[in-house]
């Protein structure tokens, strides 16, 4: 008679003596882990690449006293700790200023003004940055203070709109749920919504700190100093290693901005919206 015979199948898939199902299948595979090695090290290492071919470029340039003047007395490391500051600190005021105001434009008393306010912050990137902070300088005079409105106003807005996304896309029958087991306002706020929403939020800083590392670099014309200066006297004096050696510098902080916050973005996701 054919057939499959009893040796051959699954023992893990065979009931019981008794009748009852047999233990659960083995997993195929391992989840994914969060952090792989090439995540971790690529960029890096590209990093250090660039900024060792750059260095040994310009160790190669022929530098006049021009040149040499404007990287003296330590110039280029007083500007890269400035353009450091410029971009921790607006990001800080971006988050604290951001993520409490998305929050509160999807309650139910104040998210019919979250139309309205979300078209502020347009309006505030929509505005070229150089003109937003001449129009600062004006008004607070020159200085750190007004580069860091400046980069504020025009880094609100991706955080500020994926707050809003965020929190508008649950689904309202998790929220629901949540109130119907007893849970506060408050509750379902920090333990069920912003826990969801993330993802997007994370997303959302890591496009603002890419986009302050950027805009610092305007603050000189402020007189907030940064890489900026670097690369305005290598335009102005026309002296090209000394525009390299800004422009690289900038470029390089942008993309370990953008590493470590996407490595935070990695590590700081809840375990149960990874993806498989």
């Amino acid at each position: 008679m054919s057939g499959v015979r009893p040796e051959a199948a699954d023992p893990d898939a065979l009931p019981g003596r008794d009748g009852a199902p047999g233990p659960p299948p083995r997993a195929a595979a391992r989840p994914a882990r969060r952090v792989t090695w090439r995540k971790l090290l690529l960029r890096p290492c590209f990093l250090l690449v660039l900024l060792l071919a750059t260095w040994l470029w310009f160790r190669g340039a022929g530098l006049d006293s021009v040149a040499r003047n404007s990287i003296a007395d330590g110039n280029v490391w007083l500007r890269l700790r400035q353009h450091v500051v410029l971009t921790v600190v607006s990001t800080f005021f971006v988050l604290i200023i951001a993520i409490p105001l998305g929050i509160l434009l999807t309650r139910r008393r104040l998210r019919p003004a979250a139309p309205a306010v979300v078209a502020v912050a347009n309006v505030g990137q929509a505005t070229p940055a150089i003109g937003l902070l001449a129009l600062l300088v004006i008004w607070m005079g020159i200085g750190m203070q007004a580069a860091l409105v400046g980069i504020v106003v025009y880094a609100v807005l991706p955080v500020l709109a994926n707050t809003v996304a965020g929190l508008r896309a649950i689904d309202p029958t998790l929220v629901e749920a949540a109130r119907g087991i007893g849970m506060s306002a408050a509750g379902v706020l920090r333990r069920v919504e912003l826990p969801l929403a993330v993802p997007l939020i994370l997303a959302g800083v890591r496009t603002a700190l890419v986009l302050n590392v950027g805009t610092a670099t305007l603050a000189y014309f402020g007189g907030g100093g940064g890489l900026g200066d670097l690369i305005a006297s290598g335009i102005t004096n026309q002296r090209m290693p000394v525009l390299v050696l800004g422009s690289v510098l900038t470029v390089a902080l942008a993309l370990l901005v953008d590493w470590l916050a996407s490595l935070a973005e990695l590590l700081l996701r809840p375990r149960g919206l990874e993806a498989s």
